[in-house]
């Protein structure tokens, strides 16, 4: 219809806006299933990794962790589905902002869900570190049931540092282009 009224240029210029607007629509079941899976395994992998990587003695069974006391599950309530579509959504703002280049936009855009799914892993982690060796009621208490922002933070931390890391040429070419050129017969 935008196209019909205003014409292909109006839709052109209007298009991030427009298709922002598709955010509104909520996804098919099927759709919103899978990212989940997705997100899920993912997440489950990435603990498992940080589990290792930080020492902790674990056995894994799919979903399942076996820590020192106490066994922990990778739930679909734990995918971070949610903290990662909000994310996405300030991602998208945030490239369209502040980023030029459509290889560099699109680079930024593939990074958010790697961002995400690591920052819920290291939120499933941290909370079961804190359960096993400072007190059994972080696995049920307000860290794990509304702690998502410390760890927001952190996810937004990285979105930063790499906006900058993409920015970084620009920041280069201006400099180039805005000093001053001397001749080289002139001395």
């Amino acid at each position: 219809m935008f196209i019909l009224f205003y014409g292909t240029d109006s839709f052109q210029a209007a298009a991030f806006p427009l298709l922002f607007l598709l955010l509104m629509t909520p996804l098919p079941f099927v759709t919103a299933e899978t990212i989940v899976s997705v997100l899920q395994k993912a997440s489950a992998d990435t603990c498992y990794a940080l589990f290792r990587l930080i020492g902790v003695p674990v056995i894994r069974h799919s979903f399942l962790f076996s820590l020192p006391g106490v066994d922990i599950e990778v739930a679909k309530q734990c995918s971070g589905i949610h903290s990662g579509l909000s994310l996405f959504i300030v991602g998208l703002l945030a490239e369209h902002a502040l980023l030029k280049d459509k290889w560099r936009k699109a680079c930024f855009v593939l990074c958010i869900f790697p961002i995400a799914i690591f920052k819920n892993a290291v939120r499933i982690v941290a909370i079961a570190w804190l359960g096993i060796h400072v007190n059994p009621a972080f696995f049920h208490g307000p860290l794990h049931r509304q702690g998502g922002l410390p760890f927001s933070l952190l996810s937004l931390t990285i979105m930063a540092v790499l906006l900058w890391l993409l920015r970084r040429p620009y920041a280069f070419a201006r400099t180039q282009h805005s000093a001053p050129q001397l001749d080289p017969g002139v001395a």
